[in-house]
């Protein structure tokens, strides 16, 4: 060895030890990314140079009963950045600024932000954003959506309901059946240029969306317009709180029409109150009153314990029951339990409820599915109040059976008084009526479904003629339509506030249906806390049933018309000189009528008798005749006994 050689000998050791170590440790680096963490690196450089973006899946649309669209799909833009890739953000600012008319200072903020991600503004019309996109600029991102729209505002949006921004329902149809609707997002895989601009690639994988199923619903927007106007109508007219309706096919149990006043516009659900998106039909629980004295009537017929010729004296409008004093509207004498009922006497439904006893009244209640839900598929269903007998106080039987110390909703109402017009069944309301995907297969439909049977038709076919004379002569007068036979029940209740029945402050509500002999729509009115004059559900609620039945009647071509059917009772009072002539047997009397002397006529008793002898007994009483039909008397009003003023009209019925 030289002395040059010896002289370089460790510089060249330790260079060729580096060398070695540099390239053991590139080899071992190499080794680790090729094979060990391959994966990891794979899945970088495919981030780098692809993309995943999401195919949003079009929301389905909401149908009414004939096809009209209740919700529309509009296409919106949102705009977002990625705040650390905008280079002049100043100028960015004032471009967006320009195109949406919001201050730049405002998007200025947002462009500082430390976040990776941050929306600048969301759900823009395409108008908003045309100066954007043709841009070209590094960061921006522009994400082309769909936005729920609702073409006519207010009407049904309690049943509707709307979305939020990322197009999931939150109240109402929206919210109850958002797995149909929604759908399911797809994605595309998008090739990355180096300055981030993504182009799609035949090549690459793609997964199309599925847009949502639409929804058709039983609601007729015709009737639901109807609807809405006329119990509008009367909040103004009445001075009223709120008001509720419903409309509902008895034959079938579809819900046609449904709203509670104060409602709300879905497009701009914001501007209103949260109480004003609640449909109270369904989620409200209220004391009706006189409409819920048909369960007592059909107990009463069900049982046999009343008959339909018995006669109540009902106390010149005024009874004690357990210390409690029960009045009427208007000073009865003598009535028939059909009367009872068609002039919605307290009395004398009190009456009939101790005749049949608790254990009826609360059975039928039950048939008729008071404090039980009626299965609609929607949210927040109330099922109302109704005590078991062992929490009963004294007064309960009397307070049930017209109407207070029960809780009801509108719906029950309608599904109860829909069982009287179909012959005794109670149906399932129903609110959907199919649900199909965008091919037009069926994913979903709702058929009449039968709950239980509350009666037999016979039963039903009685409790229907007895509301049938409360529209034509009784209490719901102010609901009858000439030429249309209508059936229904006024009721009239204190509101129960803060521990008490307010004196000042009631509930007037109507429920009813026509035509009586086939009837295809049952009808509820109901107006919270009316100006007094309005508040009885005769003056108040029956005015509204009969505008809506008119409208629909003026519109629909299917409602069809059926010549009226009277029935009436075969045993009447008879004279002893025409009992020879006729096949009749007086009718048994609970009580006497009282003889007035103070001036008054007494109404004569002149069932049973030719018009002709009818209206010489009325003359000599100096009472006026009005009568309808032909043959003989069969009922009167008033009844037999009553005091009048001279000169008073007594109307008949002839048959």
């Amino acid at each position: 060895m030289t002395k040059t050689y010896l002289k370089f000998r460790t510089r060249v050791t330790v260079i060729s030890c580096c060398l070695i170590f540099a390239w053991a440790g590139l080899s071992a680096r190499l080794f680790q990314i090729m094979v060990i963490d391959s994966d990891i690196y794979r899945k970088q450089g495919i981030s780098q140079g692809q993309r995943q973006e999401p195919l949003l899946a079009v929301r389905g649309n909401i149908y009414d009963t004939k096809n009209v669209p209740l919700t529309r799909n509009i296409i919106h833009y949102s705009i977002a950045v990625h705040p650390s890739k905008i280079k002049d953000k100043a100028r960015f600012a004032d471009l967006i600024y320009e195109s949406t008319g919001r201050k730049s200072d405002f998007y200025l903020n947002k462009l500082n932000s430390k976040a990776d991600f941050v929306y600048l503004e969301r759900n823009l019309r395409k108008e908003k954003v045309a100066l954007i996109l043709g841009q070209r600029i590094s960061g921006l991102v522009i994400d082309r959506e769909f936005r729920r729209s609702y073409p006519h505002n207010n009407i049904g949006s309690q049943i509707i309901g709307f979305t939020d921004v990322d197009d999931k329902g939150l109240i109402g149809i929206e919210k109850e059946f958002n797995g149909y609707l929604e759908g399911k997002n797809g994605w595309v895989v998008k090739q990355v240029d180096g300055e981030g601009r993504a182009q799609v690639k035949t090549s690459f994988p793609i997964k199309d969306p599925v847009d949502g199923s639409n929804i058709q619903l039983t609601i007729n927007l015709e009737y639901q317009s109807i609807l809405q106007e006329e119990l509008a109508r009367q909040i103004e007219e009445s001075k009223a709180k709120g008001a509720m309706g419903i409309l509902m096919d008895p034959q079938t149990g579809a819900i046609l029409a449904m709203t509670s006043l104060p409602d709300f516009d879905p497009n701009q659900h914001d501007f209103y109150p949260v109480e004003n998106q609640k449909i109270r039909v369904v989620t409200d629980q209220f004391e009706p009153g006189s409409t819920y004295k048909i369960v007592a009537a059909t107990a009463a017929v069900a049982t046999k314990k009343v008959s339909l010729y018995d006669e109540f004296y009902c106390e010149d409008g005024q009874f004690t029951v357990a210390g409690k004093i029960i009045t009427d509207h208007e000073k009865f004498g003598l009535l028939t339990f059909p009367q009872i009922i068609a002039h919605s006497s307290n009395v004398g439904t009190i009456k009939i409820a101790q005749k049949i006893g608790q254990n009826p009244l609360y059975t039928y209640s039950r048939n008729y599915g008071f404090g039980t839900l009626t299965g609609i598929r929607f949210p927040g269903e109330m099922k109302g109040t109704l005590r078991k007998i062992k929490d009963w106080s004294e007064l309960s039987l009397a307070e049930l059976s017209i109407g207070y110390e029960v809780g009801v909703t509108a719906l029950q109402l309608a599904s109860a008084y829909a069982a009287i017009a179909n012959g005794g069944f109670l149906l399932k309301p129903r609110l959907v009526k199919q649900i199909l995907t965008p091919e037009g297969k069926l994913v979903y439909a709702e058929k009449p479904e039968v709950m239980r049977k509350v009666a037999d038709p016979e039963i039903m076919s009685t409790i229907k003629d007895m509301l049938v004379q409360s529209v034509k002569s009784g209490t719901g007068i102010k609901a009858g339509i000439k030429g249309w036979s209508i059936a229904g029940k006024t009721g009239t209740a204190h509101k129960f506030i803060e521990g008490e029945y307010s004196q000042s402050k009631y509930i007037s509500n109507f429920v009813g249906f026509f035509p009586a002999e086939d009837p295809q729509i049952v009808g509820v009115i109901i107006l919270d806390e009316p100006r007094y004059g309005l508040h009885w559900g005769g003056y108040g609620a029956a005015p509204v049933f009969r505008r809506v039945a008119q409208r629909i009647i003026n519109m629909d071509d299917s409602i069809q018309y059926h010549e009226p059917k009277t029935k009436f009772p075969k045993t009447v009072y008879v004279d002893a000189s025409e009992k020879d002539n006729m096949d009749l047997v007086p009718i048994k009397t609970v009580a006497p009528y009282p003889t007035y002397q103070d001036g008054y006529t007494i109404v004569p008793d002149v069932r049973g008798m030719s018009i002709r002898k009818a209206k010489q007994v009325l003359i000599a009483s100096n009472i006026r005749a009005n009568f309808t039909g032909s043959g003989h008397v069969v009922w009167q009003s008033p009844s037999p006994g009553t005091k009048k003023l001279p000169g008073s009209i007594c109307t008949m019925g002839l048959n």
